[in-house]
């Protein structure tokens, strides 16, 4: 399925249930407006924060957004670390990769040292924290999780260098449980945990979707019905149905997703009836 296929057909901007949405067209989930003033306020004092919830519920999509969002005021610096998965050698090295700080392998406690003089140095000049983004985080190692509390800490933990926002699935949530980590998680200022969405919310959220590509006209009511019963509450679920019935109806060459469609494909579709059955159990 190609761009120019779609937008030949459908007058789609882009096929908006593919993950690489602009970053303006991303929805807001229920609750995340809060949150992201949560996070706007914490980057004047530091500190931990956290985005939870079962895969598929938007986690990434809201770290997204934020990031988004604070990339917008001015003084903010945002990092992103790309591998959550990394040793402590290299978490210090991607650390110094983000923050422009030339660490040694070598000499760790230079880099600790280095970092934290870096960091000051903006929050003189900025009067922000700067802000670590670690998406995945349930791949962070222990080690590595307690290196970023205490290099993030100082004056006997009464100040905050970082604002760091943890975002991952329930493998988190119970590793933070932990006793080993339970200082980490004594020091989480702010949770955003992302939920089965309703109906409702499930429903906003594909009209958000098909206005922000150009064809609020692309799906008829009752498949957008249809497509929500079917979902689990599941946003990911939604959208990778979604994108089934898409590519059939550009390989058909269909000007309108209907009901009738979502029929042929997915009525002898173990996975969706699967997911119908624990749609009825909740409700």
């Amino acid at each position: 399925m190609t761009d120019p296929k779609i937008k030949a057909l459908f007058g789609l901007k882009y096929n908006p249930f593919l993950p690489n949405i602009p970053a303006e067209d991303l929805w807001t989930p229920p609750g995340a407006e809060l949150f992201l003033f949560r996070i706007e306020t914490l980057v004047m004092d530091g500190g931990f924060a956290l985005i939870s919830g079962e895969p598929g519920m938007g986690k990434s999509k809201l770290l997204h957004l934020l990031a988004t969002h604070l990339e917008q005021i001015d003084g903010v610096v945002v990092g992103t670390i790309q591998r959550p998965q990394n040793t402590l050698g290299d978490f210090y090295r991607e650390l110094g990769a983000l923050f422009g700080v030339a660490l040694k392998p070598s000499n760790r406690y230079g880099g600790f040292k280095a970092l934290r003089a870096k960091w000051r140095e903006h929050v003189k000049s900025a009067l922000f924290k700067p802000v670590l983004l670690i998406d995945e985080s349930q791949e962070v190692y222990d080690i590595c999780f307690n290196e970023l509390r205490i290099l993030t800490s100082a004056h006997f933990d009464s100040e905050c260098l970082l604002t760091t926002v943890l975002c991952g699935d329930a493998r988190l949530k119970d590793r933070l449980a932990s006793p080993n980590l339970l200082p980490l998680a004594s020091r989480i200022r702010v949770r955003m945990i992302l939920d089965p969405l309703d109906r409702d919310n499930l429903l906003a959220f594909l009209n958000h979707l098909l206005e922000r590509a150009g064809a609020s006209h692309l799906m008829t009511p009752a498949l957008c019905q249809a497509l929500v019963d079917h979902s689990a509450g599941n946003l990911r679920i939604l959208t990778s149905m979604a994108a089934d019935l898409l590519g059939a109806a550009v390989d058909r060459e269909i000007n309108q997703l209907d009901e009738k469609l979502f029929i042929e494909i997915f009525s002898t579709n173990p996975r969706v009836l699967k997911h119908k059955n624990r749609s009825r159990k909740r409700s």
